[in-house]
Parts: structure tokens; sequence; C-alpha cells
């Protein structure tokens, strides 16, 4: 299959890589003229995309996204799937899904959940949305970049899993911060703290698979004192989305709010700007009640 991929940054240029290891014409596109082995270096995004069955672009934001999709869509091949994999705003996702829809191509949005070392290891997850054709097309492709894809509905679909999901993330980690920062000053060891609570009801992701304390659980951003595996500048982000969503669906999420809050405080005027989402833990030991 012979392959557009628009923009090679940290996740997007494994994603690629991963694909031209497995056999397929991989011609990529990244405005600061990225290299990545096995890829051929296209001049410009519509010339990555000419002649391709399917496009991929992995894009920092929503209205990248759409100024790229004016782009490309006009040149895609009636019938050719265009898979964007960046984390973007439901509006966005919709939109560039009339606009393919309009204009010939299929399309799914499809954003990852995996890290870096997903991305390189092609264990990545993805959550997608778009009709069952333009799933089904995609769907070989999921499989060369990651071990699981959900199709969880229309276009727009996956962007929404991925921003509930990742509300629910930044949510718990504060979470989780706080019941470490309370155990502390309550005397409790943190290594007792985390051998109940890991079998117990407080049981989580954030506590389980990487709990905030350094040298308690597995190997986790926090025993690496806190080099981001997922930076508190993109959580941020994601939770900017989901109070986009919020709004514009009416929904009540005041957690949610409150979680941005926190994290734009800790991004904008204090020290996690570059560090994991993680180093909200040593943030609130620092802190008192008032």
């Amino acid at each position: 299959m012979q392959i557009g991929f628009i923009g090679l940054g940290n996740m997007g240029a494994p994603m690629a890589a991963n694909l031209a290891k497995a056999g397929h014409q991989v011609l990529g596109f990244d405005t600061a003229g990225v290299a990545v082995d096995g890829v051929t270096q296209a001049g410009t995004a519509t010339e990555a995309v000419a002649s391709a069955d399917a496009v991929i672009t992995m894009l920092p934001n929503g209205a990248i996204l759409r100024a790229v999709a004016d782009q490309i869509i006009p040149a895609m091949a009636k019938g050719a799937v265009l898979i964007d994999c960046s984390t973007v705003d439901v509006d966005s996702a919709r939109a560039v899904a009339e606009q393919a829809s309009g204009a010939g191509p299929l399309f799914v949005d499809a954003p990852v959940s995996g890290g870096v070392g997903g991305a390189a290891g092609g264990t990545l997850t993805f959550m997608a949305g778009g009709s069952d054709d333009a799933f089904a097309k995609a769907a070989p492709l999921f499989d060369i970049m990651g071990q699981k894809a959900v199709h969880c509905g229309e276009a727009g679909a996956g962007q929404a899993a991925k921003i509930c999901n990742n509300m629910i993330l930044g949510v718990t980690m504060i979470a989780t911060c706080e019941a470490f920062a309370l155990a502390d000053k309550l005397g409790l060891d943190r290594q007792k703290m985390f051998d109940v609570v890991s079998t117990s009801s407080g049981y989580s992701w954030t506590m389980n698979a990487y709990c905030p304390a350094p040298g308690v659980g597995p190997q986790s951003p926090a025993d690496n004192d806190y080099t981001p595996g997922f930076a508190a500048e993109l959580m941020l982000k994601d939770l900017r989305l989901s109070q986009q969503a919020a709004s514009s669906a009416d929904a009540d999420t005041p957690m949610g709010q409150a979680a941005t809050a926190l994290y734009e405080q800790f991004v904008e005027n204090e020290d996690g700007l570059g560090r994991d989402f993680s180093a909200m833990l040593p943030r609130f030991e620092k802190r008192g009640r008032s």
C-alpha cells in the first residue's frame, strides 16, 4: 500500500517507520524536514498524498488539522482513506470528516493512547470514529502501528473517547497525588499506602501502573525525576479539549473543570512545564491547606 504520512514528530516518526518496516511505501512530510528510516521525504503535503491509498496525519491541534485538510483533501484520490491520529477537538474532526465526504476520500479520526514508547513499539491503542468502510480500510494499518483499535462510532467518536478517557486520567492523577501527600502528613508509609490502595477500592491506573511516588510500584516517570512519559502540558491540552467539548455539549464536568484549572496553574505559573503530569505529587507535598 502507498501511504502518505504528514507530521513526523515524536509520535509520527516511529509510527511511519513501523509502516515502512512492514513493507508499505511511505511518503512523509513534515515542516521541520525530519528524516525517518525507510520513509521517503516529500517536498510538500500535497505531494505526499497525491498517489496514496491511505494518508495519516499526526498534528498538534485542530486548527492545523483543518489547514492541512484544506491542502490535502483536494489532492487525494477518491476512495483513499484519511486517518487523523492527532488529538484535536471533536468539532474539528467532524468538520474534516464532512469535508472529506464531499470530496471523495474516506475519513477516520483515530487518536492514540500509549505515548512515544507505544509508537516506537507498535503497541498503541487507537480510538476510531468513522464509517464501517473507512474503519475497515484503516484497520490493517492500525494492526501494524498498535495492539488494539476500537471502532467507537461515527466521525468524531474517536476524539470523544480520547477526551473522556484523558479527563478521567487527569482527575485520577490529581486525586492519587493528593492522597500520597495526605498520607505523608498523616505519617503513613508510602509503600504501605500503595500496598493497601492498589488492592482495595482506591485501585486505579494512576496508582497501580503509573504511581507518582518514586520507588513505589512499577517503574514510572517518578523514578526518573519526573522526566515526561506524558508531559503535564499535554495533559493540560487534553483537559482543555474536554472542557471545550463539555461547553459545546452543555455537560456539567466540575471535576474536569477543577483538574484543568490545577494543571493550568501547574504548567503556566509553577514548575510543571516540561515535567511529567505525575509531578503533581511534589507540588502537593510542598503545599498546606491554605
